[in-house]
């Protein structure tokens, strides 16, 4: 198994088995072992120099199928999978719902989208994926689980409102994906419209129109009126074309999760998009931590299908839990396997979540210095108002010093978020909020990430809290504190070593204290007492003008007239 020994006797001792390297086993016991470690276990009997003779075979489990390299003949055109992103109201929905010709917004509460969808429209023949995200939130959960599941972004702009924050974070989450970015100016038929504007916006963020000379596809629709969509499914298809979306349908299957909710009827539910090979009814799988039998299919119209193609979406039902947005469906070779390799990863969850990461806090900074590695204190700050945000930023920057940065991930105003605290855990930062309360949902993540939140109502409180956890980040000082000197007069070989007869010539000697043996004024050995003695007797100490007995640790090479000088190490809080 490649395992080393006392991997195995500790597996055994949990089987109240104690046994050496050599010590042989029974059967039953090594099927355990291997079983725990994920390996298969198998006696074969073969027949050798008329004896029968047992074989033990420890086969590797199988694993999720791998995914080669494609040879280009067995590659297909793919449908191309398009996200709709941008500020909330500025019309993705509608935008969707009137390309799709239903009204999905009107089971939707408020009109904002309660979770992701995936849709599937065909547009003269070729078939369009459609992904419909609440924002950027669950984008950008996907790509930080390495998943790249968009190859289209459609930045949706309102013609009358322009850019707004969702729409730059939008913006900024698409190009850090490194996707296609196309731009959908929405409700041009708007008396208050002012294309032009969203265009020059658009040129500030490096978004040049074509029209304008540029590479970026600026198309003007209004949901409503139904004016532009055509242009713009035709768009879509040209941009696909110039990217060639190729892959394998008779390759291993794998797909991604952009959805996952808990159906009463069904169980753990998921929205999956297939990346590559086809996902078809009866396959195993693994996903994450969990494992599954596709018992159903069900495409974007609601109608069970026995098979999905890559670029399609679809509703697969058959997890045994629910998986994480962003997580991989991976084609099995047995149920067996994806079970057993299900067991390990909860299994590793598991200890993980046994291994508390110890969190940085601002009392205890100085404790969490490891060899001084750490000058860095990092925060998350959020205020009630913009004003005070930039005042005690601006006290933070002022604290002078050049031993310690100050490192803000994230300042903003407003409620402690449970963003925040994740942000903070991730990082291993402290939060800190000025005149702001936590959010409820806020206040259990920190428990369970043990993050700290320091809540403030004076800035300079606040400030002085900081300037305390910078200094705990610095090292102390250390200096020494002479104490007294003695100088040898005779070097004395006893039974118990060789000792040094001294005279105290200045201050005192102490038992406890470090010693340096002195020759001709240079050191020529440094260490700690061993031995003080007045005449026969042990002391703590030994005052000027005395005479003793001194022995330091670890050195014999002493000679007449060298001096004992005897000191304290004292540390010493660093200044910032």
């Amino acid at each position: 198994m490649g395992l080393r020994s006392f991997i195995v006797m500790k597996d055994l001792i949990d089987l109240k088995i104690f046994a050496r390297p050599d010590t042989a086993i029974e059967a039953d016991i090594a099927a355990k072992i291997c079983e725990k470690h994920g390996f298969i276990f198998e006696r074969e009997k073969r027949e050798k120099g008329g004896g029968v003779h047992t074989i033990v075979e420890v086969i590797e489990p199988p694993t999720a199928k791998t995914i080669e390299e494609e040879p280009q003949e067995q590659l297909e055109l793919r449908a191309p999978i398009i996200t709709f992103m941008g500020h909330v109201d500025h019309g993705k929905t509608s935008l969707l719902d009137a390309i799709r010709k239903t009204k999905v917004v009107s089971g939707e509460a408020g009109g904002i989208t309660q979770h992701i969808g995936a849709y599937s429209v065909v547009h003269n023949g070729h078939p369009i994926t459609f992904i419909d995200t609440p924002g950027h939130a669950a984008f950008s959960e996907m790509r930080a689980r390495g998943a790249h599941v968009t190859d289209i972004v459609v930045l949706v702009i309102a013609a009358d409102d322009g850019f707004m924050p969702q729409t730059v974070e939008a913006l900024n989450h698409a190009k850090a994906a490194g996707v296609t970015i196309m731009v959908a100016i929405n409700k041009c038929d708007l008396p208050t419209a002012n294309i032009m504007r969203v265009k020059q916006q658009l040129q500030e963020r490096d978004l040049m129109p074509v029209e304008w000379g540029g590479s970026t596809e600026v198309l003007e629709v209004s949901a409503t009126k139904g004016t532009g969509l055509d242009s713009l499914l035709e768009t879509m298809s040209l941009q696909a074309e110039v990217l060639e979306l190729k892959a394998n349908p008779k390759a291993s299957m794998r797909a991604t999760v952009i959805e996952s909710r808990m159906d009463p009827g069904r169980g753990p539910t998921a929205t999956v998009i297939v990346q590559s090979g086809t996902l078809e009814v009866g396959e195993p799988f693994i996903c994450g931590p969990y494992f599954g039998k596709v018992r159903t299919l069900i495409n974007d119209l609601g109608q069970n299908i026995k098979k999905v193609m890559p670029g399609m979406p679809a509703e697969l039902v058959g997890f045994n839990g629910l998986p994480n947005v962003g997580d991989e469906v991976i084609e099995m070779e047995t149920e067996r396997a994806a079970k057993r390799l299900s067991d390990e990863r909860l299994e590793e969850i598991r200890l993980k979540k046994l291994a508390v990461p110890r969190r940085s806090s601002l009392e205890t900074l100085f404790a969490n210095i490891e060899d001084g590695q750490r000058k860095n204190l990092r925060l998350v700050l959020k205020t009630d108002v913009q004003g005070s945000l930039e005042a005690i930023i601006k006290m933070l920057h002022e604290i002078k010093t050049d031993k310690v940065d100050i490192d803000i991930l994230h300042s903003a105003a407003g409620p402690i978020s449970e963003g925040d605290i994740l942000l903070a855990s991730a990082s291993d930062a402290v939060v800190i909020g000025f005149n702001v309360k936590i959010e409820s949902t806020a206040v259990s993540v920190a428990k369970r990430e043990v993050v700290q939140v320091k809540l403030f109502s004076i800035i300079y409180e606040l400030v002085d809290q900081v300037k305390e956890a910078m200094l705990g980040l610095l090292d102390p000082e250390t200096r020494e504190k002479p104490l007294g000197h003695a100088r040898i007069k005779q070097v004395f070989k006893l039974t118990r070593g060789i000792v040094a007869g001294c005279v105290v010539t200045d201050g005192r000697i102490e038992r406890k204290a470090r010693a340096r043996v002195l020759r001709g004024g240079q050191s020529v050995f440094d260490g700690h007492m061993d031995t003080l003695r007045r005449f026969h007797d042990e002391v703590p100490e030994v005052r000027n003008g005395l005479e003793c007995g001194i022995r330091v640790a670890g050195y014999t090479e002493y000679q007449e007239d060298d001096v004992i000088e005897c000191y304290l190490l004292e540390k010493f809080a660093q200044a910032l």
